[in-house]
């Protein structure tokens, strides 16, 4: 069973702060990959741009071994800094990150 830590009720991204808005305007992030291990584990609702923005910044070995907390996540100098650009934008804002070349 999805341990699902944020509550569906919250209108919070855990990440950036904003308001998550319309369901297509964010997924579910599992803290741990799925590829790593982490199908049944725990998820958190975020914004689709924040979600990229893991993805780009951290490989799933890193999000597995140190990356797998809200914590840690936002404490990263990297996600600070998109954090702080983010957080003045709108609920429904999208913009593409860049993608990482490694997936390790």
């Amino acid at each position: 069973m999805l341990q699902h830590i944020m509550e569906t009720t919250t209108k919070t991204c855990p990440i950036c702060g904003r308001e998550l808005g319309a369901k297509a305007n964010y997924s579910k992030h599992h803290l741990v990959p799925k590829s790593r291990g982490g199908t049944f584990g725990a998820t958190i609702d975020i914004h689709n741009i924040c979600h990229q923005k893991i993805h780009s910044v951290f490989t799933e070995k890193e999000l597995k071994q140190e990356y797998h907390t809200i914590e840690k996540l936002v404490a990263h100098e990297e996600m600070a800094k998109f954090i702080k650009w983010v957080a003045k934008k709108e609920a429904n804002f999208y913009h593409r990150n860049r993608r990482m070349k490694r997936k390790q």
